[in-house]
């Protein structure tokens, strides 16, 4: 059927055929025609990593098909969204053990992005709590695959974007917590070298750590808010809110309150950006502040928005996230921010550390520092994108290509040392190249 698919960070839409199998066989029954396809969960991708010229539409595969209640362990299939995992988990006492700031991407594309949240420097990213998956390979054969069985194409699949098969289950293992809301401290900085000093020196002491900057500062850039939080045990909340959270542990969260139009024009300008970033930093006026917070405005506060990427107007929104390593970090992000800032304003900036630990031969964290950036798309900011990751290359960084649309194959090949692992590993899962996307042919991927 004929279906107008939208790029989540893109635009103008793109049109392709879309396939929507309901059960195993009529997945097998798509990959045995003679056209290549992607797999496609929400589109929440910014770039062009879900988009081809024939599609296969996994929301339907989104079925829980068993749970553990002592380990925490869930199996789902690939195209549940997270929001629907957490409406079951959470009133269970479980939650996501890492979570990237939307909770309606599904667990496939949260796979095959290894996606990442608050807690990396603790936790890892998404693939250090997978148990197994469950991939249909190009040929329609299921394959069970771990870190013990097939681990070549556990960690390739593991962000590997989709290119080496069809996710169509994960056992995910969850963590226990005792209520729906967190301790949160905000601490309040003066400039880029404290934020990312008050991030590094609380690493052990909290586990989820992020930043707003304001990039638009004269004086200062950088300054912010610093957020450090960490799950409420049940005994606090009941001091704070009452002696009896209910069986459920708190409210979970609530549909978006805000819905965008379509707009002809951006909104995102840059005198308004300046007060909305000067109001923001100025809301908090003491150094340190503690609350309690539910978990859905601390992980997934754009969310409360629907469609808040229309805000951007009919081009659409460009996001640059990229890691460098700690030594020489801040000196790098202070560099990219004097570059970009004269080709874009920045609507919106977030930093946070990375850990050490294990990733596939497309894993994006390195240990560093990683910082994400939001820009209205222009061609002046393409090429102030281009020039400064041949910057983050220049400091053994990499880019995120979850997020990207931009990158060339130099650039990648340049900054992912295993990528021949992964085209090896491609080779012989998929050697007619049956799932292409158009960011794998842009950087010669397939």
């Amino acid at each position: 059927m004929k279906r107008t698919v939208y790029g989540w960070g893109r635009q103008p839409r793109l049109q392709a055929d879309v396939d929507a199998p309901r059960d195993l066989q009529s997945v097998r029954d798509v990959l045995a025609q003679e056209h290549v396809t992607i797999a496609r969960g929400s589109g929440r991708s910014y770039g062009d990593a879900a988009t081809a010229s024939r599609v296969l539409s996994c929301l339907s595969l989104n079925h829980l098909l068993a749970f553990d209640e002592s380990s925490g362990i869930l199996q789902a299939q690939g195209g549940i969204t997270l929001d629907e995992i957490i409406r079951f988990c959470l009133p269970r006492g479980w939650f996501l053990p890492v979570t990237p700031g939307t909770r309606f991407p599904t667990l496939a594309g949260c796979v095959a992005a290894d996606v990442h949240g608050k807690n990396h420097h603790g936790a890892g990213g998404l693939s250090a709590s997978i148990e197994q998956l469950e991939i249909i390979l190009a040929d329609g054969t299921m394959v069970d695959c771990s870190r013990r069985a097939r681990a070549d194409l556990f960690w390739a699949t593991m962000g590997g974007m989709g290119l080496t098969g069809i996710i169509y289950a994960a056992h995910v293992r969850l963590q226990r917590v005792q209520s729906a809301f967190l301790d949160n401290v905000s601490v309040r900085t003066s400039s880029l070298a404290e934020t990312c000093r008050v991030l590094r020196d609380t690493q052990d002491e909290f586990p989820y750590s992020v930043a707003w900057i304001d990039t638009l500062r004269q004086r200062g850039r950088g300054a912010g808010h610093v957020m450090l939080g960490s799950h409420a045990a049940k005994q606090d909340m009941e001091q704070d809110v009452g002696p009896n959270l209910g069986p459920d542990l708190g409210p979970v969260h609530r549909a978006p309150r805000l819905s965008v139009p379509e707009l002809p024009m951006s909104l995102v300008v840059g005198p308004g950006l300046r007060l909305f970033n000067t109001c923001n930093y100025r809301r908090q006026w003491r150094r340190r502040v503690r609350s309690k917070v539910h978990y859905d405005p601390y992980f997934y506060p754009l969310d409360a928005v629907a469609g808040w990427n229309r805000f951007y107007g009919p081009h659409g929104f460009l996001q640059f996230q990229f890691v460098v390593p700690f030594v020489d970090g801040e000196a790098v992000i202070s560099s990219i921010l004097e570059r970009t800032n004269r080709a874009a304003p920045c609507a919106l900036a977030v930093l946070k550390t990375f850990g050490d630990h294990p990733t596939g031969p497309l894993g994006f964290p390195i240990p560093g520092f990683t910082l994400a950036l939001d820009f209205p798309r222009s061609q002046a900011i393409e090429d102030a994108i281009h020039s400064a990751t041949d910057e983050v290359i220049a400091s053994g960084g990499r880019v995120y290509l979850a997020k990207d649309s931009v990158l060339t194959k130099d650039q990648l090949d340049a900054m992912y040392p295993r990528i021949d692992e992964f085209r090896h590993l491609r080779q012989q899962v998929d050697p007619t190249q049956r799932f292409r996307s158009r960011q794998s042919d842009r950087l010669g991927l397939t």
